[in-house]
């Protein structure tokens, strides 16, 4: 009966979509939550070795979680056969250590608000990819113009003065980088189903990218300050939106179309730059409230065809 339930809230719209914006949102807060990280553990932006362990910790201990959760949930553990072993590494790799390596090192070196918006890029490349890959997935002009609108706000971005803004290499670059990783771990999660419990899967994914993003911080001389509690509940938050986050996100890919998926994380942005600004008190600026809104509209206008 509960996995009746389950399933139903995983298929049915307004279940999927109340997940899908849930998720979004962790993801949304996640940017401020990561700057305030930094100060917490005394992690500079000429420390990459300790932004790699900083995320490492996050991941490998989501993946635990995840993982102790489904051994007490007595969910199956088993791969479809041995070479899903290799397909699993490499989602572990791009779905996790690229794509946190790239959005660490771009978030120190970027603005929270403006990261959120050129990160959407990731979504509307998905949407785009999907239609390319799956068959099921078909390129329409409402879902053209929503992905037009998205990369229209990811372009005003880098209007205006140099005050407010504009495309760097170290910042920018590395955030669009983290993007496509997300776009590719997207469509490789329904690859991923058909190895392995696609719960079980994400928890694998997170320790073992975790595991990677530790290891490669400690070979670079990173190193993590002390924390004060603050520092801790924030480690603690970060965890908390990877562990809840990713495991409804994944299950969602492969019960539902993935571009009616994907385009929800268009939301990111807006979420994004409200909280950035107001917890880390950034400097609001008016293109980003146009582009966050123009990425937003893409869920809208993807997505009109389904309202009833």
């Amino acid at each position: 009966m509960k996995n009746g339930v389950s399933a139903n809230i995983f298929h049915s719209p307004a279940g999927a979509a109340i997940l899908a914006l849930l998720s979004a949102t962790g993801w949304g807060m996640a940017y401020p939550l990561i700057k305030l990280g930094f100060a917490a553990f005394d992690i500079a932006p000429d420390m990459p070795g300790s932004k790699l362990l900083f995320a490492g910790v996050r991941f490998f201990v989501s993946g635990l979680i995840i993982l102790a959760v489904a051994s007490f949930r007595r969910m199956d553990f088993s791969v479809s056969r041995p070479s899903a072993w290799l397909y699993i590494f490499v989602f572990s790799l791009v779905n996790t250590t690229l794509h946190y390596a790239f959005f660490y090192f771009g978030l120190s070196h970027c603005a929270g608000a403006r990261a959120s918006v050129i990160n959407s890029a990731g979504v509307f490349a998905l949407v785009i990819l999907a239609c390319v890959f799956f068959r099921s997935e078909r390129m329409t002009a409402v879902k053209a113009a929503g992905c037009l609108l998205g990369i229209c706000g990811i372009a005003v971005m880098n209007l205006g003065s140099q005050a407010s803004g504009r495309f760097t290499l170290g910042g920018d670059g590395m955030i669009l980088l983290n993007a496509m990783c997300s776009a590719a771990a997207g469509l490789m999660t329904r690859g991923l189903g058909k190895r392995v419990d696609v719960f079980v899967g994400t928890g694998y994914s997170l320790a073992a990218g975790g595991a990677m993003l530790v290891l490669t911080g400690l070979a670079s001389g990173g190193t993590l300050g002390v924390p004060g509690a603050e520092g801790i509940a924030v480690l603690l938050g970060l965890i908390c939106i990877s562990t809840v986050s990713f495991s409804l996100y994944n299950k969602l890919l492969t019960c539902n179309p993935i571009g009616k998926i994907a385009i929800f994380n268009s939301l990111i942005p807006v979420v994004g730059v409200l909280s950035s600004c107001l917890i880390l008190h950034e400097t609001f600026y008016l293109k980003y409230a146009i582009a966050a809104l123009l990425a937003a509209a893409g869920i809208y206008v993807i997505n009109k065809d389904k309202v009833k």
